[in-house]
Order: structure tokens, then sequence, then C-alpha cells
């Protein structure tokens, strides 16, 4: 008699990300916060607060700081759907 062999089944678990959370962390942290939804998007406002701060003596960042809050919200939102969940 054969036996038939099954190959252990592997499973992937993935949890959402907070979009309350990625806001509030990228508005208190700024770039650094937006590292909870990813390095990329941190990397790339970290570049746009350094030239804006640069260009603007710091105060353009009145403005580039807050969008922190709004791109960590929006990506932990698109992360959450490509999972296929809900946040």
């Amino acid at each position: 008699m054969s036996q038939l062999h099954q190959p252990p089944q592997l499973v992937i678990v993935q949890v959402q990300k907070g979009p309350m959370l990625a806001a509030v962390l990228g508005f208190f942290f700024g770039p650094l916060g937006l590292l909870y939804v990813g390095f990329v998007p941190a990397l790339i406002m970290f570049g746009v607060n350094l030239l804006v701060g640069a260009f603007t003596m710091g105060f353009g960042l009145f403005l580039t700081w807050p969008l922190c809050a709004i791109v960590g919200w929006s990506r932990a939102n698109l992360y959450n759907k490509k999972l296929g969940g809900h946040p």
C-alpha cells in the first residue's frame, strides 16, 4: 500500500495596520512615524521635508509635517485594502 504524501500547508498571517495609529505617528514623529507604514513613504517624506525646510527656512514644515499624518493614514488604508481587509 502506498500512502499519499501531503506537503505541509504554509499559512501566512498578516496583521492589518491601524490608520489612526499611522496618522498619529506621522503627526507627532513626522517621517520617522511613517516607518510604521513603510520605508519608501518615510524616505520620500524625509526628502520632501528636507527640501521644503531648506528652501523656506523651516516655515514650510508647518505644511509638510501634518502631511505626514495624511500620508500615514492613506498608506495604512492602502495596505489594508491589499490584504483584503477593512480598516
